[in-house]
């Protein structure tokens, strides 16, 4: 049951900070979407920038040098391209959510299933709420908005639906773990 609980609390904290992400991203989706993709140049470019920084430094001619000179440049190159070009990075940014909340999806429809397993009697919602989750991602993947702000906001309100549903299954799934002990306690006393 410790198992469960530390779980229980990973996924609340996952989906809290996910309706939290998506307020934001619903409030402020412009502002949102330049920072990300600021932050996201910024972080390749430094990091290139260390990389290289490592290989001359070292100049010994080993592969791992060489691999620091090769990864600082990608990576100093793809940041300033991220940093100059924002535009077409924001272009792919709702497929790659989407992929992520069809993950989420999938796994939802994983825990509806455990719950249909334990005659939950109302696994049916946990399924029905998995379904939606992979149906948004995959509306994001295959129909990303032609209006980034649109999009932007879309995926804030996916994200904050994800949430509000991952803390409604995973509190499903703790609950009926918990009845399932307990019937099994309550056999076991009956036994002794």
């Amino acid at each position: 049951m410790t198992f469960l609980k530390k779980l229980k609390t990973n996924v609340v904290i996952s989906a809290v900070l996910c309706i939290l992400l998506g307020i934001v991203l619903v409030v402020w989706p412009d502002l949102s979407m330049q920072i990300v993709c600021t932050a996201i140049g910024a972080v390749l470019l430094i990091g290139g920038g260390v990389r290289l920084a490592a290989y001359f430094m070292a100049k010994d001619g080993s592969v791992y040098a060489q691999m620091n000179l090769i990864m600082g440049i990608v990576l100093a190159v793809v940041g300033i391209w991220i940093l100059l070009q924002p535009d077409k990075v924001l272009a792919i940014i709702p497929i790659i959510v989407g992929i992520v909340i069809a993950l989420h999806g999938v796994n939802n429809l994983q825990q509806a299933v455990s719950l249909c397993k334990e005659k939950y009697d109302k696994w049916w919602v946990a399924l029905i709420l998995g379904l939606l989750t992979v149906g948004f991602g995959v509306l994001l993947i295959c129909k990303p908005f032609a209006a980034l702000d649109t999009a932007v906001m879309m995926i804030g309100v996916f994200l904050i639906y994800d949430g509000i549903s991952d803390i409604w299954i995973v509190s499903r799934v703790y609950r009926t773990a918990k009845m399932l002990k307990q019937e099994a306690e309550a056999i076991d006393v009956e036994e002794k």
